[in-house]
């Protein structure tokens, strides 16, 4: 697990100084601490007796030592040094690569995995990315085929970020190194801002500022003697639905999961994994633990708030498969950890659930330095509440038309408001003001921080004229049209794992953890199970408003009852209470401040609305509000240079 950054350059007025090279990998230390290493070409190289002049070509790396910790140093070349690679993640199915490579004649130097993908794209190009097995970022550079390739694990648990200018293309792990190029364009896109009040994240191939893009997941870019193109090497056929007895499901579920713990445990560094008490972390813990002789060391993080803390659960399992179990017990200090916070995430980010991960990835770091995790459950086995709600609507819209408006008339007019987030009569009320819309719709309005018409009260009119009709929910609808031959749920689920799960859920991990040197691998994001669970149909995974059915039934062994029962509870913070206490005079301070005044982005009324009524405890506007506060910090931060009220700056590293 690593940084990586590099560019390529045509015209020599525009190249990087071994200088600017190591700044922007000096920013990425918290990545790698344990090596750093450059690669710089001339452009110039010999062949045939001909002097040939190339593009020029700088990498630089940081490293965190997991797998060959002697000899593992990047960037890595092969015999003739006509192809070098900088690497970010684990390729999983190295072993297997390099035996078919050896066959074909390839003499390998290191154990290393980042060895593979230079000898295997000295044989197969860029051909070589469908066959990883793997979470990874890279940057391949092969002098032979003029040609520098870019590519992002197929579902997105790497970041890659680049700028494209004529005569250069520059790339890195994280935002922060590519403000060190010269001449970078600080201009602020007003489209991300507009998407990230919509999502609490910016999707690829946005980000914050209109000059960068991310690399989306699935996707390689290729520059080529001067072109450029970007297209995915992954494409599933979403559409397809495979028809398998229960036993069979079980069976096959039971060894593809079994197999991608497995190959998720070669480390040369202590490894263990974090336990929320869960279904799905408590199967990858349990499958580990029965792959391993030594009891697993896993990880719980719990809060003085009853209704955030689920350690219990995490010591039941824990117990119940006799792990070397640590459960932390902390007092979140948000005003503390915002500066860190906006600092790694580089871009506006509200998913406050990065602080429990963050918490959890520091307090981990300690005792290991690799953490499996349960990411992905949820979207491959429907096992989120919202997807309760999608089923209910789903039946609401099979009624007929005059039934389905006195229903939802009904329910509009009777629920009330509810100053709780995770009130019942708050979710029933959101669920019921939307059901008039289509299904589609209707989620989006669901799963947003702020809907269409807040956002239109929200914004002022000059901002509302530099977005020029852009629909942030354009991102979900045009990736929902691979999946409307589907089922509304499966559809529905699919979209999550394609959009909030790299863009949300990814980003959060990766840059938590990574921020501590924590490297996390997550097993059910194994592609060949994802492919797999994709085709199932929805029987199988949801049945009477309960989702993970397949997942509960064929892991029945390793589920301790207390656990197999229990509902989804999240892993979040109240921030409902925070901002009517700890958080109160901050907010004030920041989101109804002169500064935030003076972007012009947002009426002061209907900030002031937000606020009274959420103080006042008529309504529950707390993701809102920590969108509006996590944005406007991370303007004082980027773009002014500093955030008030803090007095203290904090480490960069």
């Amino acid at each position: 697990m690593c940084g990586i950054l590099g560019a390529l350059w045509a015209d020599p007025k525009r190249g990087l100084s071994e200088e600017i090279l190591r700044k922007m990998t000096g920013l990425l230390r918290h990545r790698g601490p344990d090596d750093e290493g450059f690669f710089q070409s001339n452009g110039a190289h010999s062949a045939g007796g001909h002097l040939l002049q190339n593009p020029q070509i700088g990498f630089g790396h940081r490293r965190l030592s997991i797998i060959d910790l002697a000899a593992g140093h990047q960037p890595m070349s092969n015999e003739d040094q006509s192809v070098w690679v900088v690497f970010n993640g684990e390729i999983y199915n190295f072993l297997v690569l390099r035996e078919e490579l050896e066959k074909l004649g390839h003499r390998f130097a290191t154990r290393s995995d980042t060895e593979v993908l230079v000898h295997g794209y000295e044989e197969w190009g860029c051909d070589l990315l469908p066959k990883l097995n793997g979470m990874f970022a890279l940057a391949v550079w092969d002098r032979n085929r003029q040609e520098l390739c870019l590519a992002r694990d197929r579902l997105g648990e790497k970041p890659l970020y680049y700028i494209l200018e004529p005569e250069r293309l520059v790339f890195a792990s994280e935002l922060k190194s590519l403000r060190e190029v010269p001449g970078f364009c600080f201009e602020v896109s007003p489209e991300a801002i507009d998407c990230f009040l919509t999502y609490q994240y910016i999707p690829h191939p946005w980000t914050i500022y209109r000059q960068v893009r991310k690399l989306a997941p699935g996707h390689y870019l290729l520059w080529r003697n001067g072109h450029v193109g970007v297209a995915p090497y992954w494409k599933p056929d979403w559409s397809k639905e495979e028809s398998l007895s229960p036993k069979e499901a079980r069976d096959t579920l039971r060894e593809l999961l079994t197999d991608a713990v497995r190959i998720r445990l070669h480390s040369d560094v202590p490894l263990g994994a974090f336990l929320s008490g869960g279904i799905d972390s408590t199967i990858i813990v349990g499958l580990m633990q029965r792959l391993v002789r030594e009891p697993v060391r896993t990880f719980s993080i719990g809060f003085p708030v009853a209704e955030y803390d689920e350690t219990s659960y995490a010591q039941v399992a824990a117990d119940f498969f006799g792990t070397r179990h640590q459960r932390f017990q902390v007092e979140p200090d948000a005003v503390a950890i915002l500066p860190q916070l906006i600092w790694h995430y580089d871009e506006p980010f509200a998913d406050s659930s990065a602080i429990p991960t963050w918490y959890l990835a520091e307090l981990t770091r300690q005792q290991v330095t690799v953490a499996l995790t349960g990411d992905g459950g949820d979207e491959l086995f429907a096992g989120y509440p919202r997807y309760q709600a999608v089923v209910l609507a789903d039946w609401i819209d099979r009624l007929p038309r005059a039934i389905r408006r006195l229903v939802v008339g009904s329910w509009r007019e009777c629920l009330p408001h509810s100053a709780r987030y995770k009130s019942i009569w708050r979710r029933l009320r959101r669920f019921a003001e939307q059901l008039q819309l289509p299904p589609l719709e209707r989620y989006l309005e669901w799963i947003g921080i702020f809907t269409r018409p807040q956002r239109e009260e929200l914004y002022l009119p000059e901002f509302r004229e530099q977005l020029a009709g852009h629909d942030p929910t354009q991102f979900l609808r045009d990736a929902f049209e691979q999946f409307r031959t589907r089922d509304i749920l499966s559809a529905i689920s699919l979209l999550d794992l394609n959009t909030y799960l790299p863009c949300d859920l990814m980003t959060k991990v990766d840059i938590a953890s990574m921020a501590h040197s924590l490297e996390c691998r997550q097993p059910f994001l194994d592609h060949r199970l994802v492919e797999w669970v994709a085709q199932l149909p929805v029987s199988l995974k949801f049945r009477v408003f309960r989702g993970k059915r397949l997942l509960r039934a064929a892991f029945r062994d390793l589920l301790p009852p207390r656990i197999r029962r229990r509902g989804k509870m999240g892993f979040g913070v109240p921030l409902d209470s925070w901002f009517r206490g700890p958080l109160e005079r901050l907010l004030r301070q920041i989101v109804l401040g002169g500064r935030a005044a003076s972007r012009r982005l947002f009426r002061r009324e209907y900030l002031l609305q937000l606020v009274e009524e959420h103080l006042s405890f008529h309504r529950d506007h707390s993701y809102r509000l920590w969108a509006l506060l996590v944005l406007e910090l991370w303007f004082q931060q980027w773009i002014d240079g500093q955030i008030e009220p803090f007095p203290n700056r904090f480490s960069h590293s």
